[in-house]
């Protein structure tokens, strides 16, 4: 994925039950949201200066929402976005957003509510590309029959992810303690 050179931007790293979180601001907004070993995730150097503490501005509102979510307290993200890609990158990414916490929706009903019934593969294209993981909900979306199909951080962090978005226990998180 290639990040735009316009702007200033950091990143900083927060731990997670999912392993390590890389946030990058462009010009004080996050514009990306990376797992470790993620596909399309861009090469580090192009992330910016590192701020060594990610609880300072531009970084801190976007822990706090995270540690929320991850407690279970959290549902809804509510975070200025900077969300580089094509026009059609960013109508999948913006309807991502829509999809409520819990739920599902399958690459052709996306494709339907973004009014591009024939464009379920570009969806899924687009959704892969989706550069703020987690905030951008791209994991609550599913193959046609429900199965778990593609996601960039990897499906077992999908299946983890809609698990613990659904309370259900897992082995590898016998007590929902997710830190």
């Amino acid at each position: 994925m290639m990040i735009s050179n316009a702007g200033h931007r950091t990143h900083a790293v927060m731990e997670s039950p999912y392993g390590p979180l890389t946030m990058v601001a462009t010009d004080g907004v996050l514009s990306g949201l990376y797992m470790n070993l993620q596909r399309h995730r861009p090469a580090e150097e192009v992330f910016g200066d590192r701020e060594p503490d990610c609880r300072t501005p531009p970084f801190g509102q976007v822990v706090e929402q995270l540690e929320a979510y991850f407690a279970g307290e959290l549902t809804d993200f509510e975070l200025p976005l900077a969300l580089h890609g094509t026009p059609f990158q960013r109508t999948v990414w913006e309807a991502l957003q829509e999809i409520p916490y819990g739920e599902t929706i399958s690459y052709g009903q996306l494709a339907l509510q973004i009014g591009k019934p024939s464009a379920s593969r570009a969806v899924g294209l687009a959704n892969g590309k989706n550069p703020i993981s987690i905030i951008v909900p791209c994991h609550r979306v599913v193959g046609s029959s429900g199965s778990l199909t593609g996601y960039g951080g990897g499906l077992e962090r999908k299946r983890r992810l809609l698990d613990f978005e659904h309370g259900v226990r897992t082995v590898e998180d016998p007590t929902t303690t997710l830190f």
